[in-house]
Formats: structure tokens, C-alpha cells, sequence
């Protein structure tokens, strides 16, 4: 099973049960999971921290008012990292606090401040499952559209035998791994490109842009997510590599198009995020250039279009283009879609308030042939899992796959 780069919230309360999730938090991991655990107090009692984070290799939460973290907001930032929270075991006493809106510990607040899915997994003694105010609680929680994974039935701790006890931690991994197989891009083939390229003047100098990648990495970490076999062709940026991405680092556009030209014909799908520079100097010096007079001339030529050059082969893989511009959004990226013929293409402003180059955000408005979206201001991740989600229907159609 593949979690890469997945964000999973363990939340695990006082049972005796609680020993599974150490088990589980493993799993996890060993998928590829970023897993940060949270416990209550009464978890403690149970199952050392320290247990957890050797296993997770983060900290333990523990505490509402842990002031290294909350002077940032902290359990906010956790609410809004997690894309699953997982409560296992919940007892009887965390369920009824949750079903009743309370949020007056750290992992009832994040259960409440999130919008990611909330998986409950019940545990305890089988009277204590019976009881109708439990019972009560569970109709609640599903009510609020949370997930409830159990309980199973069994011999117990307490020595009674019935329906009560936690799922085994290999059954909730599968139900984590089941969560999130959408695998809409599974046994795809993708090359995308990402960040800008240095054009060099001398060996010191040279022409650039701003791009910083990140949205290229996005858009490798959401398809690697969803299943895909992805090679990421990077200029020079020092973001990390995402987990399950082939890498291969470039400088210049000369270089970047021949990686991408070597690699084309074995791909499904292009994406091209990339800022190519469009023009390079027609020659670099060998040597540092000294100043001397108050103007300098470089002649520049042109850079091979390698997005055009892709959707130009004859049996060309789907292709997406990316287009950042400063003004006449919509003219400029429709131009762009259809003198490069390619299949779809993703366009944004750029030096304004709405995010783009060296911003965490991002918004995009996407064109193909016949059909427009806006993706609002988010993440540039969240936006990236967005625009794959809505490229998928127009990949698959024209792929026939």
C-alpha cells in the first residue's frame, strides 16, 4: 500500500487498547505516511510519548496550551496539515465530549477545528459499547459525517466477551490505505518540469526569473499521491525532492529540453510547469566579465519551445501547459493553448496580491477546448490535488484509458 506524502492525525485516547496504535502509527510510516500523533492525557498513562516518536520521528502533542507551539496557533496549523484524523482507540468519554461539540482538550479541538475526514475507531467494554448514551454518540458522530471504524467483537481485557474491542491495527491500516484509493492517475507514466532555468552570461552571472518550483513540486506530489510513476525535471531550486519522485536536476533551457526530449516518448502525460527562459546569450564567457564601459550588449537567441515540441510529436503524450502572466489572463493562456496545441493549460497572474511566483498560494483559472474553471486561492498542494482531480476527466477522455 502507498501513503506517500500522505498527512495522518493519530489521535489516541486513554485505553488499554492504545498499545495497537503504536502498531499502526508503524504501518503508517512504512507506507510513506507523515504522521503526527496526538495524545490525551489519559493516553499517557498507557503508552509512553516517547514510544510514538521514535516510531514517527515527530513530537508528541500532548497539550492544549503548550506554549511552543500555540504562540503560532499550533493546534490550528495541525487541524489544517492533517488530510485524515484517525482516533484509535476512542473511548466512550472521548466520543460523548466529540458528540457534544466539546472541544476542551488538544484532540477534541482538532477534531473540531478540521476539515479533513475524522475516522473514529471505538474501544472498550462491551457494556460500556451498549449503553445507549454511547450508543447515542455513535448516531451523532455519524450525523457529523465522521467515520467510525468498529468496534470489533471479542474477548476483552476486562475478561468480558462481546463487541467492544479496537479493530487490530493491520484492519484500521487497510481502512486508511481504502480512504484514500482513488488512484486516479494509477500506472500513469508522467514527466513534468519545474522552476526556472539559468541562462549563463560568464560563470558567475546569469539569466533568470523568480520561479521557485513550487507549484511544479506540487503538481509531483499530487500525482505520485493518486498513483502515478513520476519523473520531475527540476531547474535550479533547493526544494526537497518528493518522497516516491524521480529527480534529475538541471540549469540551463538547452539542458531541460533535451532531458525531457529523451524521456517523452515514454510518458502518458506532460506537465509543464516550468519557466523556461525564452532566450539564452548567444555566447557565455569563459571568463568573469569586467566591467568597463557604462553599456554592455549581449545578444541573445532563442530557446527550443519545449512544451510545443512535445504536443508537436506525432504520438504525443497528453500535454498541460501553465501560463503566468501580469495582465489579459484569459487572451494570452487561450493563445498559448492553441498555438501550441496542447491539451490543456492552467494560467494565473503574477506580481499581484493573488499569489504565483515565490508564494506558498496560488489561484489558477484552467482552459481546454470548449470549457473554463476557476480553482480559488489555496496551497499551492491543495491546489495542485485540485487541478489533477479536474484534469483526470479530460486525460482519461482523450486517452480513452
Amino acid at each position: 500500500m502507498n501513503l506517500t506524502n500522505r498527512h495522518l492525525l493519530l489521535g489516541v485516547t486513554g485505553g488499554i487498547a492504545a498499545y495497537k496504535a503504536a502498531e499502526l502509527a508503524r504501518l503508517l510510516v512504512k507506507a510513506g505516511a507523515e504522521v503526527q500523533v496526538v495524545m490525551t492525557q489519559a493516553a499517557t498513562r498507557f503508552v509512553a510519548p516517547l514510544t510514538f516518536e521514535a516510531l514517527t520521528g515527530n513530537s508528541v502533542c500532548t497539550d492544549l496550551f503548550d506554549s511552543a507551539h500555540e504562540a503560532a496557533m499550533g493546534h490550528i496549523e495541525l487541524a489544517r496539515w492533517a488530510d485524515l484524523v484517525v482516533v484509535a482507540p476512542a473511548t466512550a468519554d472521548f466520543m460523548a465530549r466529540l458528540a457534544a461539540g466539546r472541544a476542551d482538550d488538544l484532540l477534541t479541538t482538532l477534531c473540531v477545528a478540521t476539515k479533513a475526514p475524522v475516522a473514529v475507531a471505538p474501544a472498550m467494554n462491551q457494556q460500556m459499547w451498549a449503553n445507549a448514551a454511547t450508543q447515542e454518540s455513535i448516531k451523532t458522530l455519524e450525523g457529523f459525517h465522521m467515520l467510525i471504524w468498529g468496534p470489533a467483537a471479542g474477548e476483552q481485557a476486562c475478561g468480558d466477551v462481546g463487541p467492544g474491542r479496537l479493530f487490530e491495527a493491520a484492519q484500521l491500516f487497510q481502512l486508511v490505505c481504502e480512504h484514500f484509493a482513488t488512484g486516479l492517475f494509477a500506472g500513469v507514466r508522467a514527466l513534468i518540469t519545474a522552476g526556472p532555468t539559468h541562462e549563463a552570461l560568464d560563470p558567475v552571472r546569469f539569466i533568470g526569473n523568480r520561479s521557485s518550483g513550487r507549484m511544479g513540486f506540487a503538481m509531483a506530489q499530487a500525482l505520485v499521491e493518486e498513483g502515478a510513476e513520476v519523473t520531475l525535471v527540476a531547474g535550479p531550486v533547493s526544494m526537497k525532492t518528493p518522497r516516491g519522485v524521480t529527480r534529475i536536476d538541471i540549469e540551463s533551457a538547452m539542458q531541460m529540453h533535451s532531458e525531457v526530449m529523451q524521456r517523452v516518448t515514454t510518458c502518458d502525460l506532460f506537465v509543464a510547469t516550468a519557466a523556461v527562459a525564452d532566450y539564452r546569450p548567444q555566447q557565455s564567457a569563459a571568463e568573469k566579465i569586467k566591467k568597463s564601459g557604462e553599456k554592455l550588449t549581449i545578444e541573445l537567441i532563442r530557446n527550443p519551445d519545449i512544451l510545443a515540441n512535445v504536443a508537436s510529436l506525432e504520438n504525443s503524450p497528453y500535454t498541460v501547459g501553465f501560463a503566468a502572466e501580469t495582465e489579459r489572463l484569459e487572451e494570452y493562456a487561450q493563445r498559448k493553448r492553441i498555438d501550441k496545441r496542447i491539451d490543456i493549460i492552467a494560467a494565473n497572474l503574477v506580481g499581484a496580491a493573488e499569489g504565483g511566483f515565490e508564494s506558498t498560494q496560488n489561484a489558477l483559472t484552467v482552459f481546454w477546448e470548449g470549457g473554463q474553471q476557476q480553482l480559488p486561492l489555496t496551497d499551492k498542494l491543495r491546489l495542485a490535488r485540485q487541478f489533477i482531480t479536474l484534469m483526470s476527466e479530460h486525460f482519461y477522455a482523450r486517452t480513452g484509458t
